[in-house]
């Protein structure tokens, strides 16, 4: 049973910092396709950064140049860096997983089908 359980969301005031972890089990993240999604109030979901089986990473341009995604294969766990935090990064942070050997991965939801509950992040100005 695949199960993604994400760690590392807090509160934190604008232009910091928080690094987001996904531990996998059930799965050989090295084959997968895997992501970070966030969902804020009122919104639908949106990608925020995908890593392929081959270390090719995606950004939303909203992210791009604050975030850094990453993985550690060895230890089944993907990480979300996430620097100079903006109070419009507030949502809950969701992992996601697909097999895939994908040279890059999708940043559409629907893409993925195993999920995290999810983790709070909020940043306040």
């Amino acid at each position: 049973q695949v199960q993604l359980v994400e760690s590392g969301g807090g509160s934190v005031q604008a232009g910091g910092s928080l690094r987001l972890s996904c531990a996998a089990s059930g799965l050989t993240s090295s084959s997968h396709c895997m992501g970070w999604f966030r969902q804020a109030p009122g919104k639908e979901r949106e990608g925020v950064s995908t890593i392929s089986s081959y270390g090719v990473t995606r950004y939303a341009d909203s992210v791009a140049g604050r975030f850094t995604i990453s993985r550690d294969n060895a230890k089944n766990t993907l990480y979300l860096q996430m620097n100079s935090l903006k109070p419009e990064d507030t949502a809950i942070y969701y992992c996601a997983a697909r097999p895939s050997l994908n040279l890059r991965c999708d940043l559409n939801e629907g893409f993925y089908n195993y999920w995290g509950q999810g983790t709070q992040v909020t940043v306040s100005s």
